[in-house]
């Protein structure tokens, strides 16, 4: 499913306009990431959490040539499903 498609998906189920419904939408994943731009964790009871991790400078190598290279320090993006998503996608 496609941005266009989950907008529609929502005005359907929500008897809103498509236009608010994308106003929503975009609310939604405006406020997620600026929340986890500032390293707050976003907890939606029974969907799940997003959330960050840094990960710390490390050693790799390039796989076209096989030199050691060096991985900067890096801030990962995660979501842990909950409990009743995964018991809905689960059945």
């Amino acid at each position: 499913m496609n941005k266009a498609e989950l907008i529609d998906n929502i005005a359907e189920m929500s008897d809103l306009p498509k236009g608010q419904a994308e106003a929503a939408l975009n609310a939604l994943t405006d406020t997620i990431t600026k929340a986890m731009k500032e390293r707050d964790v976003v907890q939606i009871l029974g969907f799940g959490s997003f959330g960050t991790s840094e990960r710390a400078e490390r050693a790799g190598r390039n796989p076209q040539t096989g030199e050691a290279i060096t991985i900067k320090a890096s801030t990962a993006v995660t979501f842990k499903a909950g409990k009743a998503l995964k018991d809905t996608v689960n059945t």
